[in-house]
């Protein structure tokens, strides 16, 4: 079976998705999915929605995963040394050159990663996994590659593994020349200008036992050295879900969660726009008896005398202040659940409203991240790393890393938020400490070098030939003791040296008696 029968067969399992994510994009971002049949090339009018809470919210969270997913300034991941393998007859000197060693991989692989754009296509995907639930990505040798959900499709088993994906994207035909043979006249697509020639690339990647293989087709045609194949713990096709259900081979986006409050808001407002620009209309009427004519009215200017009475002349008046006043107050309502949906924080507003307030606020809407986190961080942070790894070793950029012996582990996500939640905690045991007890029961009871060695694995910092042990900070103090001591006798010694030296004359000496004056 070719790729494009696969594609059109698998095509009706994600028609309800995609229409899921359709009605989704259009109440927050319409240009995120567009119409199956559409071109790249071409452009139509998207839909605008009379609300910009649902945009605000997916750029927010997309922003707040991206931040704790790749952070800018720290690694997402950490190389750790297994010591039961590595065996006893190994000392501490040779942990700390190997956490050296690990340490420059990890700012290889980071550096690149920076010096690429994978970050922006990364933050594209995830603004698609909240609106529509699924993304693809391809971790090709230019980069990543983000395909939406209009662009592929893909089967998966009980166990929710990927056993195979087809993705569907329109090229030149100008690109595959020589390649190809000439096409039929009905086989060509030409976009709506109809100066080129345009043709559907699909490519099949499946599942063969403990590897993926993949190829491209064109007009039911393998195109040459496109074949391709990697191991299942390092492939480059990354089907990434936001919340997954059993049984189904698509996943579903935040967005459908509150996909009723959004309509409603969307209908709230569109209501309160239009009918507040009803009220805002301002037209004058004219008694037909009134001896004042509206044309004398139109063309009076600002504090212009005219003859007329004034009971003949009034002002239409919409009168649905208090419907507004409903429709407003529910409309805020609907703001503020969704605000905390999306986790857009909403500051208190009062002239006393404290930074201890907003970092509470701030640290409540972040832990609610935990469960988001979970699938974001085995779907695409764990399989990301691991081919980062495999396409940096197989180039020589960085050494062959030993398997059993070196492990690397996901220091972002979920594992963050937990660090965090210990450095507050920590944090907040100290305080309370130096409040109810006073600043010198932390020095009495409190180790601090536990407390350090604590504060750094929150921040994901390696104490390493960093901080001093208790051992060296009791050698320095006795060291400095002892030079103190020696500082000490040398100062005696000085002034024992300097003082005046006296005449042994005056003094009696020994078996000899002092002059008396005679009797």
């Amino acid at each position: 079976m070719s790729a494009k029968e696969r594609y059109d067969l698998l095509h009706g399992d994600r028609t309800q998705y995609l229409n899921i994510a359709r009605r989704a994009a259009e109440l927050t971002l319409p240009y995120l999915i567009n119409d199956d049949e559409e071109s790249y090339k071409t452009a139509k009018p998207l839909p605008s929605p009379w609300q910009s809470v649902g945009a605000k919210g997916v750029v927010t969270l997309s922003a707040k995963l991206m931040l704790a997913l790749l952070p800018p300034q720290t690694s997402f991941f950490k190389l750790q040394l297994d010591e039961t393998m590595l065996g006893q007859e190994y000392g501490p000197g040779i942990k700390s050159e190997l956490d050296l060693a690990f340490a420059k991989i990890e700012r290889t692989i980071m550096e690149s990663i920076a010096a690429s754009d994978d970050r922006v296509v990364v933050h594209q995907a995830l603004k698609h996994l909240v609106v529509a639930g699924n993304a693809l990505l391809y971790m090709g040798k230019d980069g990543l590659r983000l395909y939406p959900l209009n662009r592929y499709v893909v089967d998966r088993d009980g166990a929710g593994n990927v056993i195979e994906i087809v993705t569907k994207e329109r090229v030149s035909r100008k690109l595959l020349e020589g390649i190809l043979p000439e096409p039929k006249p009905n086989d060509v697509a030409r976009d709506k200008r109809g100066d080129r020639d345009e043709v559907d690339i699909y490519t099949h990647v499946r599942r063969d036992n403990n590897r993926y293989v993949w190829h491209q087709e064109v007009d039911d045609t393998v195109i040459p050295k496109s074949f391709g194949k990697a191991p299942l713990d390092a492939t480059p096709w990354l089907a990434l879900r936001f919340n997954s259900v059993d049984g189904e081979m698509y996943g579903r986006g935040r967005v459908e969660e509150f996909m009723g409050d959004l309509r409603s808001l969307e209908a709230l407002s569109q209501a309160l726009v239009e009918g507040s620009a009803a009220a805002a209309k301002v037209v004058f009427v004219v008694s037909p008896s009134s001896t004042t004519k509206p044309q004398t009215l139109a063309a009076a200017g600002n504090g212009a005398i005219v003859q007329g009475r004034p009971d003949d002349i009034g002002v239409v008046q919409v009168g649905k202040t208090a419907d507004f006043r409903t429709a407003y107050e529910m409309a805020l309502q609907l703001e503020r659940r969704l605000s905390d949906a999306f986790l857009i924080l909403n500051v208190r507003q009062s002239e006393r409203t404290t930074a201890e307030e907003v970092r509470m606020t701030q640290l409540e809407l972040e832990q609610q991240l935990g469960g988001l986190f979970s699938m974001l961080t085995v779907d695409f942070l764990v399989p990301y790393l691991n081919r980062k790894l495999s396409v940096f070793q197989k180039t020589g950029e960085i050494p062959r890393i030993p398997k059993g012996i070196v492990k690397p582990t996901i220091v972002a996500g979920i594992n963050a938020l937990g660090r965090g939640q210990d450095r507050e905690s920590l944090g907040s045991f100290l305080t309370t400490i130096a409040q109810t007890m006073g600043p010198e029961a932390i020095q009495t009871f409190v180790n601090p070098e536990e407390v350090i060695k604590r504060l750094a694995a929150a921040q994901g910092i390696d104490v390493l030939n960093l901080v001093k042990s208790m051992q060296d900070v009791q050698a320095e103090q006795q060291q400095a003791m002892q030079q103190q001591q020696q500082l000490e006798l040398t100062k005696q010694a000085g002034q024992l040296a300097s003082a005046p030296v006296n005449d042994p004359s005056k003094y009696p000496q020994p078996n000899e008696q002092p002059n008396t004056p005679p009797q």
